[in-house]
């Protein structure tokens, strides 16, 4: 029997996985439990695997049915992939939301973006603040990352406190914003520490990861020695960076000019939360025309290869104000992210193409992670001193070398899991104890879908095989009226023989129609199943594929 005191940890995003991070904590027994959710993230779809599904997000339904129990949300930070789900299920929870100012500030603009936003209040707590969200004491302690005002959240309970780390690495020298706070989380080793639930992203990397003000260095020499025009693509969140570039720009007597609403909207953000400030103003894209070569940097989006950001538009040469020439350079301060190398390869060859030098973090230092390398989580862990580890943000390699890692540093318990686990945290012995409904949603065009939605198994189907249409009237008495109509979409015109396919599904439908038996062609149904299947079997002989087959039979 639970007690009444009993605190679990469940993800439902996440784990195994990078992106779509969602955790919740839950005090209480298996009757009745309050429960505290952390971030709302999503992660971006496969054009390959999910054609048309633009974002994925965690399913909600366990914390919708506890809607009255689920005490808040907590934001870590800003990131897409820890809140970028929120406009669209936070109507599902209706519950309070709590984030520092930075966090709050973008998700408002995020907002005023949209075209009809829910009214989504948000209580701002300040970087280093507490609040009482039902039985969970939450302290906000600051960490660098690559976003203002990230924070790892210290959550407290009667029955021990959960350090949940976020998004963090150690930068003692962080361009904007507080370096991670040692001296408090040194504290709270001290008060004690029941598990923390650390961030694995890097846990494959040895050493640490460099400093901003290192990348910063890099940039400013680079964009000093350039002859032509500069444009420096980096994530728009990542504000030390867009301070970085501005200040190497001001040192080569360079504008900046912002390209792309993602970072027009950052920039905005940042500078009314005093992170810009000293700062030259950055101009629009229009004024990009108006400064000679060497007097311009242009700071655009489209890092990842996002083909309607800025950049994609620029490699095509259909941007409508800004362009690029041989000799002018383009510096790429990110990592190109699993599984964008092919849209970013495209946008690469785009430009070289038209003889622009291309500067990457495989030449130069223009970019560091936002994420901790194995001596940075040696370091968290000798600071905590947790009694239970548990490697959350990761695929399952980075979540098995930040648990061995953990064992070596000596952590007493250490347990992997994974989305949907229910796992006890105290009292009495750490283990998996039960599940929770998991799963995932699409966001296809404006609705939001589950994964076993059948448009999105269709459309994946059909971008592999195409499509057949068979459009037949028949009498009641079950005899043609006219001949059948074909139109098939995605498929080759002619088979290896030469014969059109057009004529080899018309020649089957009509075979297959006359072949049935007089009862079965009275019969809509076993008509139109008849000819799908047919029709299917043909093709699979004739093309080696088995296209969609969708039949109508009208009875005039």
């Amino acid at each position: 029997m639970a007690r009444p005191d009993e605190l679990t940890f469940a993800p439902l995003g996440g784990v195994g996985e990078i992106g779509m991070n969602l955790s919740i904590y839950g005090l209480g027994n298996r009757h009745q439990r309050s429960f505290l959710a952390v971030d709302l993230g999503v992660s971006f779809g496969d054009e390959e695997h999910l054609p048309g599904i633009d974002l994925i997000m965690p399913d909600v339904r366990f914390l919708e049915k506890e809607r009255n129990n689920l005490m808040g949300l907590v934001l870590t930070h800003a990131h897409e992939d820890h809140f970028g789900a929120i406009i669209d299920l936070w109507p599902k929870l209706g519950c309070k939301i709590y984030a520092t100012q930075f966090s709050a500030a973008l998700f408002e603009a995020k907002c005023a973006a949209e075209r009809n936003p829910p009214k989504i209040p948000i209580t701002v707590i300040p970087s280093g603040g507490r609040v009482d969200i039902g039985p969970f004491n939450v302290e906000f302690i600051p960490v660098a990352h690559s976003i203002p005002e990230s924070h790892a959240l210290a959550i407290k309970t009667d029955v021990g406190t959960v350090l949940h780390t976020g998004d963090w690495k150690i930068d003692p020298t962080p361009i904007i914003g507080l370096p991670t706070d040692e001296r408090r989380l040194r504290e709270l080793g001290d008060e004690g520490v029941l598990a923390l639930v650390g961030d694995s992203t890097n846990a494959v990397r040895d050493g640490r990861s460099p400093s901003e003000t290192e990348v910063a260095a890099t940039i400013k020499k680079l964009v000093k020695a350039a002859k032509g025009r500069v444009a420096v693509t980096t994530f728009a969140s990542n504000v030390a960076r867009v301070r970085a570039v501005a200040d190497a720009a001001n040192a080569a007597d360079r504008e900046v000019v912002v390209v792309g609403r993602a970072m027009e909207r950052v920039v905005q953000v940042a500078r009314e939360c005093g992170y810009l400030d000293g700062s030259h103003k950055f101009r629009s894209a229009d004024y990009y025309g108006h400064f000679p070569a060497d007097k311009v940097l242009a700071l655009c989006t489209g890092s990842q290869g996002e083909p309607r950001a800025a950049l994609a538009r620029i490699a095509n040469d259909d941007h409508p104000q800004v362009t690029l020439n041989r000799g002018d350079t383009v510096i790429f301060s990110s990592r190109t992210i699993p599984g964008n190398e092919k849209a970013v390869g495209g946008i690469i060859n785009g430009l070289v193409t038209q003889g622009v030098e291309i500067i990457t973090d495989r030449e130069h230092l223009v970019h560091v992670s936002g994420h901790p390398r194995r001596d940075e989580l040696r370091d968290m862990i000798s600071w905590v001193r947790p009694q239970l580890l548990i490697p959350v943000h990761g695929e399952a390699l980075h979540l098995a070398e930040h648990a061995k890692l953990a064992r070596a540093a000596g952590v007493p318990k250490v347990l992997t899991c994974r989305n949907g686990d229910l796992v006890k945290l105290g009292p009495g012995d750490p283990g998996i104890v039960g599940e929770v409904p998991s799963g995932r949603l699409y966001k296809d065009g404006t609705i939001l879908e589950d994964s076993k939605s059948r448009a999105v198994v269709e459309r994946r189907r059909m971008g592999f095989a195409g499509c057949a249409f068979v459009a037949v009237a028949m009498t009641a008495q079950g005899e043609m009226v006219d001949d059948p109509e074909v139109d098939l979409v995605g498929m080759p015109e002619k088979n290896a023989a030469g014969e059109l396919f057009d004529d080899i599904v018309f020649d089957v439908v009509v075979s297959t129609i006359e072949g049935l038996p007089r009862p079965r062609r009275r019969d809509p149904d076993a008509l139109g199943e008849s000819v799908r299947r047919a029709v299917r079997a043909a093709l699979n002989e004739q093309w080696g594929k088995k296209p969609i087959c969708v039949v109508h039979v009208l009875t005039v």
